[in-house]
């Protein structure tokens, strides 16, 4: 087990270095409690880093990942929604003030939803995932005809991000607070070769490097 050891060498330096860098306010978040700034909702792709492209540290970002950093519709049953489940959780019990939903270059995700899948044993809840990002496919190709399939999935991950946006204001916790000012919901797209995220901005429709204004 090569990979795990390396992980345990990773923890061990963790403890010596990084953790006693940070040990008064690890301690602090543990006597006070957490009181994050921002829900983080992103794509559990190994290659997207929250922290680390964000800048924050211990206890600033409440994190949700998921594949492709999709948005279920609000669905009032009594199944199990675990991405619903830390909306909720975010909004109505920490109280964020912001909800980064954070889309990525190279999206596997978005990938997928290009191609063919028949569901299994083994892979059917993938699939079923998925047809959270076929609207966004679907809008890649009615506004790119014959582009190529790269350009198309590429317009597809900016565009999932908003489909993403329109579906947290499903939840009642969130159009609620949206409406009243309280809460703001944010749309970025993280280019893995450069590292530069693009931020959507609501008033024109596009895509803008985040920071610039």
């Amino acid at each position: 087990m090569p990979k795990i050891r390396e992980f345990e060498k990773g923890h061990q330096y963790f403890r010596s270095v990084k953790f006693k860098q940070n040990e008064e306010r690890f301690k602090k978040l543990v006597q006070e409690g957490q009181s994050p700034r921002a829900l983080f909702i992103g794509c559990s792709d190994s290659r997207v880093m929250p922290n680390m492209i964000t800048g924050s540290g211990p206890g600033d970002l409440f994190i949700v990942r998921n594949i492709g950093n999709f948005v279920p519709p609000f669905s009032p049953d009594d199944d199990y929604h675990a991405t619903a489940s830390a909306i909720e959780y975010a909004v109505t019990d920490l109280e964020v003030s912001d909800i980064i939903v954070c889309g990525h270059s190279d999206c596997g995700a978005i990938k997928a939803c290009f191609e063919p899948h028949t569901p299994n044993e083994e892979n059917i809840h993938t699939v079923k995932w998925l047809q959270l990002g076929e609207p966004a496919r679907d809008t890649a190709r009615r506004s790119l005809p014959g582009e190529s399939l790269e350009l198309q999935r590429d317009f597809a991950e900016k565009v999932s991000v908003v489909f993403q946006l329109e579906n947290l204001l499903s939840y009642p916790a969130v159009r609620r607070r949206v409406d009243e000012g309280r809460l703001y919901l944010h749309g970025w797209h993280y280019n893995l070769a450069t590292g530069e995220i693009l931020y959507f901005d609501e008033a024109e429709l596009e895509f803008k490097p985040l920071g610039a204004s």
